[in-house]
Parts: structure tokens; C-alpha cells; sequence
């Protein structure tokens, strides 16, 4: 009686003394019950950009740069003029070429006219079979000359055309990384052309993915997978959407994944070889159980959410899960039913057997 007489007078002093009372607080709870649906799944690789047309631009013929016609970035037809080799010495190849192949052609039209007489004197009987045979040897030996000749008056005009070096497709130049005047050959590099109307992203996806989402390559398949998207390095999403156009046939065998292509329409000019950036797919992915992120409890390498029980107490179970690539939820794979009740808002805040409902 003293004591509680004691705790009144106390509490009956400390409010005329205006100090509040602490008093019971309640943390509040949201809870959801766990149900199936649809989800599109975002998946995202890292690609790099290549243009449809990419073309090494190099010499066919050995000789000096006499001239460079383009700059560097400069959109370019096809049959446009690139660089000028020093053509004085093909072109008098091709003279020399052409002067040969008129002494063979002379030298084939007397052998002719030499076998055609020697034909007539056969069948009157003046020759011998020998004779004529030797003829038609001679005749056979100028006509494969003059072949021959005519073969290398071609190749001398070819290689005279090759010192003017023209664009094979249209598109925008890269580095010019030479001068007029260096000496050139085949093999060395001046610059390349990326025809780039159309651009590809070059990607892999892993064998398992494939197997579990894409059952097959042909061009059936290809048509039926969704629009991707892609994003440069710098957060920006590429405007227009493109198609997977490609899935290459057999495994990287080092790497355990498998080439992909998509294609983007590129009318702007806005994307050129060499980007990098992320591509992304989405598949729709059906009957999976989501749940908020937010009711994800991480404990150590453990997953946990609150299982709400028919008392209104919460029990942590252990679940696995994968992202949804939305950033906001989570597919669980297994550890809880459809129906079950789990807290959502308020999860890390709630201990074992603490009631959640009230």
C-alpha cells in the first residue's frame, strides 16, 4: 500500500511538474498475402556498337600517297574518291602490258593465216600431215600467248585503277592517321568506312540463359523475341528500338556463352562504331511469386521475410529470390506459398514472435 501510495504521489508530482510520461508506442505494419502474376523481367548485357557496312580501307598496290581527299568523320557515298597513290609507274605497266598484248595478237594472226594455208596445201596433197600438225601447234602456241598477254594488259589496267582508292560503301570516315607522300602497300591501314544506316550491338547471353528463355535461332524465334533497348555508357537510352537479329550456332567454348546481334535503325547518324553500352531485354515472365523488396530482410548471406501466423505474430522464414530488374521487387523462387501473409512495410524492424496485426 505504501509503495503504490509512493508511485502515485510520484507520478502525481512529476505531472504537475509539466514532465511527460513516457508511453507504449506502437510500430506500424503493412502485411500482403502472396499471390502469383505476370512480371516482365529486364535483362541487361553489355554490348558494343558496329557499324552494318564496317570496311578496312587499304592499299592493293605498293606505291606513294599522293593525295588524301576526304577528312576525318566525313560522311561519305559509295564510289567516292578516298586517297590517290603515285599511279606513274602503273600506268606505264599498263603501257607496256598493252604494247605486248598487240605483238601477241600479230603474231596469232599470222600463225593463223599460216595454219589456214598450210590447210589448203594438206588437202591437195602438197604437204605432209607433219607439216600441218606443226602448224596447228604454232597457231595454238600464239593464240595461248596472246592470252596471256591480254590476261596481264587486264591485271596492269586493274592495278592502275587500285591507285585510285574509293569508298566501297557509304558511310562515315574514322581516323585518317597518315600524310601524302608515306609510302604504301597492301596491308597498310588508312582509315575505315562505317556504313552505318543500320548499327549492330554485339553481345553475349549465357548458354543456361538461352536454353531456359530462347528455345531455338531460327528466324522464327528471332521475330518473336521483344523490342531491346540501348543505353550508352552516360545513362542515355538510345531513342529507337531494335530487334535481335542474330544468335550465333555453337558456344564460345572459354567463355560459355554465346554471340548476339542487334540491329538499330540509325537514320541520325546518332550512333557510330566502337560505343559501348548496355543492352536491354525484357521478357515477360509468367505465374511467379513477387514480392516487395522492401519486405527482404538480408541476414548475412541469408534472405528472410516475415511470415505472418494465424495469432498475428510474425516468423522469419529463409527464401530464395532473384531481382526483377525493376529495382522495386523480387521473384521468389522458394520458401514461401501462394497465400501465405508476409510483413512488407516495417520488416527490418520486426523480431521473432512479435505481434505484427493488431
Amino acid at each position: 500500500m505504501k509503495k503504490e501510495f509512493y508511485l502515485l504521489a510520484v507520478m502525481a508530482l512529476l505531472t504537475a511538474c509539466g514532465i511527460d510520461m513516457p508511453k507504449e508506442t506502437y510500430t506500424s505494419y503493412e502485411t500482403m498475402t502472396v499471390k502469383k502474376s505476370d512480371i516482365v523481367f529486364p535483362i541487361k548485357f553489355s554490348a558494343k556498337m558496329k557499324g552494318e557496312n564496317d570496311v578496312t580501307i587499304q592499299p592493293q598496290v605498293s606505291g606513294q600517297l599522293m593525295q588524301i581527299c576526304v577528312t576525318e568523320g566525313q560522311m561519305v557515298k559509295k564510289g567516292d574518291v578516298l586517297f590517290i597513290i603515285d599511279s606513274r609507274n602503273a600506268q606505264l605497266e599498263l603501257e607496256a602490258a598493252e604494247a605486248n598484248l598487240l605483238a601477241a595478237q600479230a603474231l596469232e594472226s599470222s600463225a593463223l593465216l599460216e595454219y589456214e594455208g598450210n590447210k589448203n596445201l594438206y588437202s591437195k596433197g602438197i604437204i605432209s600431215q607433219f607439216m600441218l600438225d606443226n602448224s596447228k601447234n604454232a597457231y595454238d602456241r600464239a593464240k595461248a600467248a596472246s592470252s596471256q598477254a591480254k590476261a596481264a594488259a587486264d591485271r596492269a589496267a586493274v592495278n592502275l585503277g587500285f591507285c585510285t582508292i574509293k569508298s566501297p560503301v557509304t558511310g562515315y570516315l574514322s581516323s585518317i592517321d597518315i600524310t601524302p607522300g608515306t609510302q604504301v602497300g597492301p596491308g597498310t591501314y588508312l582509315t575505315m568506312v562505317s556504313g552505318n544506316a543500320n548499327m549492330h550491338a554485339e553481345f553475349s547471353i549465357n548458354e543456361t540463359f538461352l536454353d531456359s528463355r530462347v528455345s531455338s535461332s531460327d528466324s522464327k524465334t528471332l521475330k518473336s523475341l521483344p523490342d531491346v533497348t540501348f543505353v550508352m555508357k552516360n545513362g542515355t537510352e538510345y531513342k529507337r528500338k531494335g530487334r535481335i537479329t542474330s544468335i550465333a550456332g555453337a558456344v564460345d567454348r572459354a567463355t560459355g556463352t554465346i554471340a548476339c546481334k542487334a540491329t538499330f535503325p540509325n537514320p541520325d547518324g546518332e550512333l557510330y562504331s566502337g560505343i559501348q553500352g548496355t543492352i536491354i531485354v525484357p521478357f515477360d515472365i509468367k505465374n511467379v511469386m513477387v514480392i516487395p523488396q522492401a519486405a527482404v530482410v538480408r541476414l548475412q548471406d541469408k534472405s528472410l521475410v516475415y511470415k505472418v501466423q494465424p495469432d498475428s505474430t510474425a516468423t522469419a522464414v529463409i527464401i530464395t529470390a532473384e531481382a526483377s530488374g525493376n529495382g522495386k521487387d523480387v521473384i521468389v523462387t522458394s520458401g514461401l506459398n501462394v497465400g501465405d501473409q508476409i510483413v512488407t512495410i516495417g520488416a527490418n524492424n520486426v523480431q521473432e514472435g512479435q505481434q505484427v496485426i493488431f
